[in-house]
């Protein structure tokens, strides 16, 4: 498979040139980065030193409060913790190295250190090799004698070697350079770096120093020297403290490619940067193969499966008639503003649309929560929603009556499989899921008559089988029947519009990982998915409701 890559380049003054990176708590409790355009509107605000910055402008919903650090959904008022990092200024190195950075010209010209001109890992690290290969001397730089010879320039660009070039004695002195490193380190680490030329001896004789050894190109390096070179490079910077950096394993069973890590390995440490190889963590969103004959039903559950078709809306009743069960009629309006219209209560309405059949000097307060609002404000609002007999209070979102949504018609299947999830090793996994096909945009969508495409899907999501994963099945059928799940928007991901996406009510699609937040260790997950169910109006109550 092929796929066009494209390279960005930052503004210097920007988050990402100044090293800047911004970071919000997911449910397990680690910090996720926010993508880089968002960061740098974060840090623009912040800069600026606005009080909070609202995201809705880029396609979010949400609001960064800088007073508390914290990240508020507009739409659930579900907080999470920010957070502002400073790491190293990016890119790392630009232009070429100061002189009084160059590497000696010769073991014997080689003079003590200066003073580094920054204190970050990076100078520290690069200075205390150069440090080491002074000190050291010619026989102990090197993993075989010879003479080291002047070492160019250093350059802004890593050079670039043809097939049977000779490599650059910079490189071979900061190969040579790891043994002591390693040895400061408390390792020792000779054995696993290999010597570039099998035919040069173990030992060399008298006078040796002086002879210039030739050494092959990389061409002629194989894969098994290319990937000791590696493991020897990523053992030793480890062990001084170097940040790791995870390449992708591109092919083979290696912890990277052996010709990718030799390769970079060399030229990153000719240019005087310290490079470490390692493994990334693997993204695991499926649990292993499992036969028909494994899956079992769900014990207290009713079938495996259950569809959804579109529900049409409650006939026979207008909006006066759905709304008058829910309020009562205030003679002597408070002296306040309708949340809705933002007129005074005491005044007519000051909705401009479709007039409803009420007058809009009219005022009423809904019976639970007490708000107020114009009868008027309150007709225009349920004839804009779903028109499904229910109600929500727009100041405090209690819902009145059962809430349904506007989910396109699709198909839920779930079921037990004998695999446990990371955190719930003493359970066995309930696996969900939803298949939902493309298709045309109904009366209650954005885009009546437009079509939506369906991306991702089937979807798979987990939940661990026990007596509180079930429960939170329960309901989230509930939120199926609902049409609660899924609705047709703006995907925040890939910013697709007019597509399926996810309704405010988180699901778990990593299986045996947490990389993306949207895995497994998270100890709060089902708590939280319950409280975002009950912001639906689903709860306990609403199972005895679905059985009457």
């Amino acid at each position: 498979t092929i796929r066009p890559v494209r390279r960005s380049y930052y503004d210097p003054s920007s988050a990402p040139g100044k090293g800047v990176v911004w970071e919000w708590e997911n449910d397990s409790g680690s910090w996720t980065p926010y993508d880089m355009d968002v960061g740098i509107t974060i840090q623009r605000a912040y800069e600026k030193q606005h009080p909070w910055v609202d995201l809705s402008a880029i396609g979010f919903c949400y609001v960064i409060d800088f007073a508390t650090m914290g990240q508020i959904n507009r739409q659930t008022q579900r907080k999470r913790r920010v957070r502002r990092r400073l790491d190293m200024v990016y890119p790392l190195v630009s232009g070429t190295l100061p002189k009084s950075q160059s590497w000696p010209a010769s073991p014997g010209a080689a003079a003590a250190p200066p003073v580094p001109a920054c204190a970050c890992p990076q100078c520290l690290l690069v200075m205390s090799v150069k440090a080491t290969v002074s000190a050291a001397g010619p026989g102990t730089a090197t993993l075989q004698p010879r003479k080291a010879l002047p070492v160019p320039p250093a350059a802004a660009k890593a050079p670039v070697l043809a097939p049977g070039a000779k490599v650059p004695d910079g490189m071979a002195t900061v190969r040579g350079s790891l043994k002591p490193l390693a040895a400061q380190g408390g390792r020792q680490q000779a054995t696993s770096t290999p010597a570039l030329s099998s035919a040069s001896p173990a030992t060399s004789p008298p006078g040796a120093g002086s002879t210039k050894v030739s050494r092959p190109g990389l061409s002629t390096l194989n894969r098994s020297h290319l990937q000791r070179l590696a493991i020897a490079q990523s053992r030793v910077l480890i062990a001084s403290g170097v940040p790791t950096v995870p390449v992708k394993n591109l092919t083979g069973s290696s912890p990277v490619n052996p010709a990718l890590a030799g390769i970079t390995g060399i030229l990153m440490s000719a240019a005087g940067l310290p490079v470490c190889l390692t493994r990334p963590p693997k993204l695991v969103l499926h649990p292993p193969p499992v036969s028909k004959s494994e899956i079992q039903s769900i014990p207290g559950i009713s079938h495996t499966c259950r569809k959804t078709t579109k529900k049409q809306a409650k006939k026979g009743k207008t909006p006066e008639e759905v709304l008058k069960k829910y309020l009562q009629k205030v003679r002597h309006p408070p002296d306040e503003d309708c949340t809705i219209c933002m007129e005074r209560l005491s005044a007519p309405s000051g909705y401009k649309g479709p007039q409803p059949a009420v007058k809009p000097d009219l005022v009423g307060k809904l019976v639970k929560c007490g708000h107020v609002f114009h009868l008027h404000c309150l007709v225009a609002m349920y004839n804009n929603g779903n028109k499904d007999g229910s109600l929500q209070c727009p100041t405090c979102k209690t819902i009145y009556g059962v809430k349904t949504g506007t989910q396109p018609p699709g198909k839920m299947e779930y079921h037990i499989i004998p695999h446990a999830l990371p955190g719930h090793s003493d359970c066995k996994t309930i696996r969900i899921i939803y298949n939902i096909p493309p298709g045309v945009q109904g009366p209650e969508h954005p885009n009546p008559g437009k079509s939506f495409t369906a991306r991702g899907f089937p979807r798979h999501c987990y939940l661990p089988d026990s007596e509180k994963g079930r429960k939170v099945l329960k309901l989230l059928l509930v939120a199926w029947d609902r049409r609660l799940i899924f609705a047709i928007g703006t995907s925040s991901t890939t910013g697709e519009s007019d597509t399926v996406i996810w309704n405010e009510i988180h699901h778990k699609t990593e299986f045996g990982s947490n990389l993306t937040g949207h895995g497994y260790p998270d100890i709060n997950y089902l708590d939280n998915v319950l409280a975002e169910l009950a912001a639906q109006g689903i709860t306990e109550e609403s199972l005895v409701q679905e059985k009457d």
